[in-house]
């Protein structure tokens, strides 16, 4: 009968867990490195293990993530959704004791028009547009915004119309592209295109281009359209990541635009 074998034994496999530690500290090392911290937290991570990871943690990543625009953005998001009328009740409460103050009277304003009350929004623009304010270009900007999204196209050109006479140096390029959505709306899509098409060359997001190319495939110009469109895409493809980003729904509806054509 043969003698029985020897245990056999086997070398002690690291623990997950140790290797997951090893792996972020390897990570926040990099990240130290390459961030600029302090080169404590080098040491820290490499000789504290899942001490040191959670110390680097809680006193850089996370200062850093509460700061950011994006999770502010994203915070700001959620309290809307939970909450769409919070900034509009605060509004109207700085408005109320405010005692008049024009300031807070056009951020009340302009909240009323974000909640879809255009209506009333024209009432306080009116209200505030006298004495000292009677042609302040803001507010008359202001006013030609509810007005617009009031139903009024033409109210809203004739109080653009006021404005630049009133403030011939004044700009805005916001205040243009409404200016030209009030002529479309009017009708009056011969001087529409041609605002479009100023305002194609200079505005700063993609929506004046788009517009302007709609407009165009509307008065059967699609030559034209397809190639203000091309050069906004072209652009696009050049610019930096945060323009398109910001611009991502106004160039995905080019992109549709275009392959309509």
């Amino acid at each position: 009968m043969p003698a029985p074998m020897a245990p056999v034994k086997l070398r002690a496999m690291p623990s997950f867990l140790a290797i997951v530690s090893l792996v972020f500290q390897a990570l926040l090392i990099i990240h130290c490195i390459k961030t600029g911290r302090n080169q404590i937290w080098i040491w820290v991570l490499a000789l504290l293990s899942f001490a040191g990871v959670i110390a680097y943690v809680a006193a850089e990543l996370i200062p850093d993530l509460v700061r950011s625009k994006t999770t502010q953005r994203t915070v700001r998001g959620v309290k809307k959704a939970l909450d769409p009328e919070a900034n509009l009740r605060r509004y109207e409460s700085e408005a109320r004791l405010s005692g008049g103050n024009v300031a807070s009277q056009q951020r009340y304003a302009e909240e009323l028009v974000r909640q879809g009350r255009p209506a009333d929004a024209i009432t306080i623009y009116r209200s505030c547009l006298k004495g000292l304010y009677e042609h302040d270009p803001n507010l008359l900007l202001g006013l030609a915004v509810a007005q617009f999204e009031n139903g009024a196209p033409a109210e809203a050109r004739a109080t653009l119309d006021s404005l630049i006479a009133l403030n011939p140096s004044f700009k805005s390029h916001d205040g243009h592209l409404l200016y030209a959505r009030a002529l479309e709306a009017e009708g009056n899509a011969a001087r529409a295109l041609e605002e479009y098409r100023v305002l194609a060359g200079y505005y700063p997001g993609a929506e004046a281009a788009v517009r302007y190319a709609e407009l165009l495939r509307r008065e059967q110009q699609r030559d034209e359209a397809r190639r203000v469109l091309r050069e906004l895409l072209d652009h696009a493809q050049l610019a930096p990541a945060h323009y398109r980003r910001t611009q991502d729904a106004w160039l995905r509806k080019a992109e549709q635009a275009l392959a309509a054509l």
